[in-house]
């Protein structure tokens, strides 16, 4: 049996869904809302983000369930290993799971990351520092980097960047979740 609950967030609605173990996905979800059945699983993951977004908390204790490769695994683990406050590089990433040329690979495992922010992938960037995709939309990527203290350097396309554009969207990720 899967539970779901969701949280208001200055970024849009976010939905926490998961199974009787630990957390399965966390993402915005835009409009596409469905009943909440929430768990003591879920309830905890509503608690601590929302005192992460009240700047209150910079880590989780949340227990995990995300459904993946073996490879997407290793990378969400080195995800969980970067700091609040901090960025790596895609070419860091591969180098700790030992895949030295796999930064492209690394990148996709990311993007299928299902647990968002708890599992960090918005803080990774590409090796020159500059933003690179977000599921969730790029301009979530680089609020929650300016929440996290991250001075991202200002380019044509944050300039650009517009966040009440993606308020509404729910993340492409959704594809790829089960």
């Amino acid at each position: 049996m899967m539970f779901v609950d969701y949280l208001n967030t200055p970024l849009g609605t976010i939905e926490c869904v998961s199974s009787e173990k630990g957390l399965r996905h966390v993402i915005f979800c835009g409009e596409q809302v469905n009943e909440a059945n929430p768990n003591k699983i879920t309830h905890m993951c509503i608690k601590q983000l929302a005192e992460y977004f009240d700047g209150l908390r910079s880590t989780f204790t949340i227990p995990l369930d995300p459904v993946g490769t073996d490879f997407q695994q290793q990378v969400w683990h080195c995800l969980n290993s970067i700091p609040f406050g901090e960025t790596r590089s895609y070419l860091d990433i591969a180098k700790q799971v030992n895949r030295p040329k796999g930064s492209q690979a690394v990148g996709g495992a990311n993007g299928r990351n299902p647990i968002s922010i708890i599992v960090p992938c918005h803080r990774v960037v590409a090796s020159t520092g500059k933003l690179t995709g977000y599921a969730g939309g790029i301009e979530r990527k680089l609020w929650l980097l300016e929440h996290e203290g991250i001075y991202v350097k200002a380019s044509n396309e944050t300039k650009q960047l517009d966040i009440k554009n993606v308020l509404h969207s729910r993340q492409s990720k959704t594809q790829y979740l089960g």
